[in-house]
């Protein structure tokens, strides 16, 4: 290992501490693939001395670049991905698709429990129930194992939630966790994203119920030693009993978790820091996010983040190149599945999902076919021009007025079910008008006693019976997602058959319990929306 550490230093006299960090990754790996190889390494290395630009930003048409032809293996409509954004190889037998609320909730426990090094939750919030408190359990008896054995002293719960929501109530998602934070204080960080949005006069005026409208945090990442569940599912109740979700488990694939945890704590830097006493602090020397000046809080949590995914996305570019360097029969040839993470957050000026989903519904061309859903039907202009003018076939999934999470709300709040019946109608005539039916075809989720929540999207090819890729995790393709919130989700692209099985029993489980929308769907007495609801959708459209 003499070899490696020269390289080691070389590096750290040149670059950066972060970049440093990368290449020497980088070069323990190389070197370890000489090992097997018993031939020399040297010449791998030279990209490392290359590679030293920061990934773009902008998302452009496909290339032909070394980079992109070299990552085989990958699906060619897709290749362009590794341009923009980390590819991750793993095995596709490591992936699992859940498909209840159930199996995501006892996942979840089941590895909180056995966790040994780290456990990393983000979402908007933790519930308050008996369920939640259930998981909280779990956590202290995995932080107590932890001090009791010798073995595994090291286990870190790091949390990450939405200020507002996580603030709100007496009990809340705060009150929840300030017993393991009193107890393993330094074992344990809370961190409370605070949007920047949400300040001034504004932050005193608008009513504690609807603050969560400015902005949130809507990340949701469950992070288990080296397997991490990717979801739009909320830490709560109905999300464990009854609230459809989508949810995909990564088993054992490190670099993926690695992104992720790296990820959530650099949004967690930035965010409001919980105290044992309940109070809240922010790191030393970042800006406040309400308090200090808007345009420097973003450009700080911007650059830590960015800092993030950049990193990953030079590291991944280069050992992806040096695996397709390595000799046939290598254990990498089981790898058959790319894994991109997007993010997206408007606020502090990042656009990857934004523009990574742009390109997909751009390039979907004719005879493939895309199923979309949404558990809130409220495509941005941009999503729904792109679908409206595009060649595939599009079955888009969405909740009907019984299934929307705000059915029977107060206020107005319950008329929000009602302003989806109003977008979705619109929608509609735009499709009829334009002579889309036969392409574009809109469906209503129904279950009796449940609600809707699922997004993302399948990916089929012309030709294929099996989707080869999807889209999973927390954007729901609204205004909110892409300017409003923090998101993040991953683009899958797969040539393992049993993974495509399993994307294709999630899709269809899913659009078996529909009914395909038409004309008489919007002329039932039950779906008469008020003139005032009618005023206020796009207030709606823009907040919730």
């Amino acid at each position: 290992m003499a070899a490696p550490m020269s390289w080691r230093r070389l590096v750290y006299s040149v670059y950066s501490p972060a970049i440093a960090g990368v290449f020497t990754r980088i070069s323990d790996r190389v070197f370890r693939a000489r090992d097997r190889r018993g031939g020399s390494s040297v010449l791998l290395l030279a990209p490392l001395l290359a590679e030293t630009d920061p990934a773009p930003h902008r998302v452009s048409r496909p290339t032909s670049s070394a980079g992109a032809q070299q990552t085989e293996g990958l699906c060619s409509h897709f290749r362009w991905m590794a341009e923009h954004v980390p590819a991750f190889r793993v095995p596709g037998s490591h992936i699992h698709i859940l498909t209840s609320p159930d199996q995501f909730y006892q996942a979840m426990k089941a590895r909180i429990k056995t966790a040994q090094r780290r456990v990393v939750m983000a979402s908007l919030y933790l519930g308050t129930g008996q369920l939640e408190q259930e998981l909280v359990d779990c956590m202290e008896e995995a932080l107590q194992c932890s001090q009791d054995n010798s073995q595994s002293p090291d286990l870190k719960v790091s949390i990450l939630l939405d200020y507002t929501r996580g603030s709100r109530g007496k009990i809340n998602s705060r009150t929840m966790l300030l017993p393991l934070l009193q107890r393993f204080t330094s074992q344990m960080r809370v961190s409370l994203y605070h949007t920047p949005d949400l300040r001034g006069l504004l932050r005193l005026l608008v009513p504690q119920r609807f603050n969560e409208t400015i902005g949130v945090q809507h990340i949701k990442v469950y992070l288990f030693d080296d397997s991490i569940i990717i979801s739009g599912a909320n830490l709560s109740d109905s999300y464990f009993t009854n609230r459809q979700d989508r949810y995909v488990l990564l088993e054992n694939c490190r670099e993926v978790a690695d992104f992720f945890s790296d990820l959530v704590e650099a949004v967690g830097d930035v965010s409001l820091q919980l105290q044992p006493d309940d109070s809240v602090t922010m790191l030393e020397d970042m800006v406040h996010p309400y308090k200090g000046n808007r345009q420097d809080f973003s450009a700080v949590a911007r650059k830590r983040i960015m800092e993030v995914v950049n990193s990953a996305h030079i590291r991944q570019r280069l050992l992806n190149q040096s695996e397709d360097s390595e000799d046939e029969g290598m254990s990498e040839v089981e790898e058959d599945t790319w894994v991109f993470p997007l993010v997206q957050m408007k606020p502090l000026g990042i656009r990857v999902d934004e523009q990574v989903t742009q390109r997909l519904l751009t390039d979907a061309g004719p005879e493939s076919t895309v199923f979309l859903t949404s558990g809130y039907f409220n495509l941005t202009r941009a999503y729904m021009r792109l679908v409206l003018k595009a060649g595939a076939s599009y079955r888009i999934l969405t909740a009907s007025p019984e299934v929307n999470g705000f059915f029977g709300a107060k206020g107005i709040a319950g008329a929000i079910p009602a302003a989806y019946t109003h977008i979705a109608r619109q929608f509609y005539k735009q499709v009829c008008q334009g002579g889309q039916q036969e392409r574009v075809h809109l469906h209503e989720y129904h279950r009796p006693e449940w609600t809707f929540h699922a997004k993302g999207l399948w990916y089929y090819l012309q030709g294929q019976d099996r989707p080869c890729l999807t889209l999973i995790g927390s954007p729901n393709f609204g205004y909110r997602s892409v300017h409003r919130d923090l998101e993040a989700q991953i683009a899958i692209v797969t040539e393992n058959e049993e993974l495509q099985s399993q994307l294709q029993e999630e899709q269809e489980m899913l659009y078996r319990r529909s009914a395909e929308v038409s004309t008489s769907t919007f002329e039932r007495p039950d779906r008469h929306v008020k003139l005032w609801v009618k005023l206020v959708t796009p207030l709606i459209k823009n907040f919730f």
